[in-house]
Parts: C-alpha cells; sequence; structure tokens
C-alpha cells in the first residue's frame, strides 16, 4: 500500500519543527520557515514495536524490516491563514494533501522564543487552528455552492452533493469540525475529492519543557483534556526540545533522563504508535530466518489482503493463509509446534479478518 503520512500542524514557534526532529531525527532546521520557505520538511520513520524486536531475537533473520510511516513537518499556521495571511492557501494545499493531521500545541514559556499571540494560552491556540481549518472547508463549501447555483437544471447527483454540502456548511457555521459528524463510508468516497481538512484524523500534541512534569503545571490541561476527549481526539505530552536533545545521549543516558523526569516512555514512541493508530492501521508479520517483516494493513483488511500487501501473485494465487496471533506464540514459548498442537495455529480462507499481531504465511499457487 502507499505510505501514509501525517502532517505536522500548529501556530507558528510551537516547536512543530522541533516534534518533527524529535520523531524523525531528522536534525531539520528549527527555524526553517522563518526565512518564508513553504516547502515541508518530510522524513519516513520506523514504527517502535516490540513485538518485531521479539521475533527477530527468536529467529535471528538476516534482515528485520519494521512498519513505516512518513511525517511531514508543515509551515506555521497563522491567524487568518484562510484569508491567505501568512503562507495562505500555499499552506492549506499541504494539509490538503496529509492523510492525517498532527496539531502541535506550545504549553512552555520562553522569553527568548515570544509567543506570536503574546501569552501562553493552549486553548486559545488549539481554537485558532481549529477554526482556520474550518474557514477553510467552509470556502471550499461555498465555491463549489455557487457554481452549482450558477447552473440552470441540476443533475441527479449534483442535486445529491448541493444537499450534502449544505449540511456540511451548517454544521461548519457551529463552529464544529466535519469529522464530529461520522460519515458514512458511501458517503466519504463521494466527497474524498473535496480533501476536507476537518475531516482528518486529529492527533493533539502538548510541547512541554522540563518543568512541566506535572499536569498542575500544564497551563489550561483539565480544559485541553475535556476539549479533545469531547472531539474523540488522541492528546500526547511531548518534552519537545529536551526528547530532540536526548537523541544524541546513549540509551543509558537517555533513561537517566527519563528518570529525572519521571516518565518510563518517551513521547516520540508514543506519538509515532497513537499516528499509526489514527491512521487506521495495522500490523501483521511474516517471520523466518531469512526475514522477520512487519506489514502494514488498513484495519478491518482481510487475509487476500494481506497476501496483497506482501505481493499480488500471493493474492491472485491465495489459497489459504496460516495464522496464529503473535501474543499465542508468545505465550507457548514461540514454538510453531506448541501453538499448532493447541489448535492455536489455524488456517484461514480469504474473507478472514486480519488482527493486529497476526503472524501469516500465505499458501499461493500461481
Amino acid at each position: 500500500m502507499t505510505l501514509l503520512n501525517c502532517g505536522i500542524i500548529g501556530l507558528p514557534l510551537s516547536g512543530k519543527t522541533t516534534i518533527f526532529n524529535v520523531l524523525t531525527g531528522a536534525g531539520a532546521q528549527v527555524k526553517s520557515y522563518s526565512s518564508g520557505k513553504t516547502e515541508p520538511n518530510r522524513a519516513v520513520v520506523n514504527v517502535p514495536d516490540r513485538r518485531l524486536e521479539e521475533l527477530a531475537a527468536v529467529y535471528k533473520p538476516k534482515k528485520v524490516t519494521p512498519a513505516q510511516i512518513e511525517f511531514v513537518d508543515l509551515a506555521g499556521l497563522s491567524r487568518d491563514a484562510s484569508k491567505g495571511a501568512g503562507l495562505g492557501n500555499a499552506f492549506l494545499s499541504f494539509v490538503a494533501d496529509s492523510d492525517a493531521l498532527i496539531h502541535v500545541i506550545r504549553c512552555f514559556d520562553n522569553p527568548e522564543v515570544p509567543h506570536p499571540e503574546g501569552s501562553i494560552d493552549p486553548v486559545r491556540d488549539f481554537g485558532i487552528v481549529e477554526m482556520e481549518l474550518i474557514f477553510r472547508d467552509l470556502s471550499v463549501i461555498e465555491n463549489r455552492l455557487e457554481r452549482l447555483s450558477k447552473k440552470k437544471v441540476l443533475q441527479k447527483e449534483e442535486s445529491e452533493e448541493k444537499e450534502l454540502l449544505e449540511k456540511y456548511r451548517s454544521h461548519l457555521f457551529s463552529e464544529r469540525p466535519l469529522r464530529e459528524l461520522q460519515l458514512p463510508p458511501e458517503e466519504l468516497r463521494r466527497i474524498k475529492g473535496f480533501s476536507f481538512l476537518t475531516l482528518k484524523p486529529e492527533l493533539i500534541v502538548l510541547n512541554l519543557d522540563e518543568t512541566q512534569t506535572s499536569d498542575k503545571a500544564i497551563p489550561g490541561y483539565e480544559e485541553m483534556l475535556h476539549l479533545t476527549s469531547s472531539g474523540g481526539l488522541s492528546l500526547v505530552k511531548v518534552y519537545g526540545r529536551i526528547e530532540m536533545e536526548m537523541s544524541d545521549l546513549s540509551p543509558e543516558d537517555q533513561r537517566e533522563f527519563m528518570r529525572e523526569l519521571g516518565i518510563d516512555e518517551l513521547g516520540r514512541e508514543r506519538l509515532i504508535r497513537e499516528a499509526y493508530k489514527m491512521l487506521g492501521l495495522i500490523t501483521f508479520f511474516t517471520v523466518g530466518h531469512d526475514e522477520v517483516r512487519a506489514w502494514t494493513i488498513p484495519l478491518n483488511s482481510t487475509s487476500i489482503d494481506a497476501a496483497g500487501a506482501i505481493h499480488t501473485d500471493m493474492a491472485r494465487g491465495f489459497i489459504r493463509a496460516q495464522v496464529v496471533h503473535f501474543d499465542d506464540f508468545k505465550e507457548h514459548g514461540f514454538s510453531m509446534a506448541a501453538v499448532r498442537e493447541k489448535g492455536l495455529l489455524r488456517l484461514e480462507g480469504k474473507d478472514y479478518i486480519v488482527r493486529d499481531g497476526d503472524i501469516i504465511e500465505i499458501r499461493f499457487n500461481i
């Protein structure tokens, strides 16, 4: 499948490029957009997965291949971008190309880098960016409705489209994103060409400094928690600057740093996993002494979809899939003989819905 990407958005000086560097280790210039640069930074990132590491330890393969996703660091979204302010439409077109959004919100104070709005207020900043995305979607709808209104007679499909767009416009006027409508798959397919920004899955990242190790030290944290949970959004806390600096340290020094901060997992790892989940992706594995590999497929994919992800010939000549779940395999000492004896190694047909963590061997003939 095509590599999916997450566009990183937020107000200027929110720490987007710092978060991009934390995620990717790409070392992008933190002030790369201050000179008017519009082309985004891009990097492909391996998805952390302890299951893959454990399988590699068992098989000791010549090659280990993790799942991957792409992150795209977009320019800061200025207030009134939907009206052309800042990078305006150039920025919004890059957002439209993203499969999902990571919205970075600045929670730390730094007098040397003044906040563009004059103060630290995560709830306000969240609202500014969300409204710009809503304004952009409204603009797209208004333009299309205007073109339809100039037609003397509408085709049946055009009438149906007009009805849908008017429903979306009414919802956006209430200052709420389109994703809250939970549109059915058929409707989503029909409107795919509009690339509505507020339909995209979104993950909220609170960018913290080392003084904000307790929730009470994060301005507006309880309200942000309420806003995101009520909107069905996930919230991740990341110590952006510290984690970027930590990337150069040895694993031992990193663990020491984490102990000092009182955290047991880097924000980076949770953020990548949450982004992967937000994109609606799951992982299945193929194993052997030549290669242990994590494969990416959409949630609710079938075994024949999994076969096609490996090679089109496997899907074309699909016979059966031999499947055992990672948890069962691990529980029985990573022994195929043991899981077979327990009836946990199964033969599945083409309609089997693959579970995240399945280990699959495709039987095929062409």
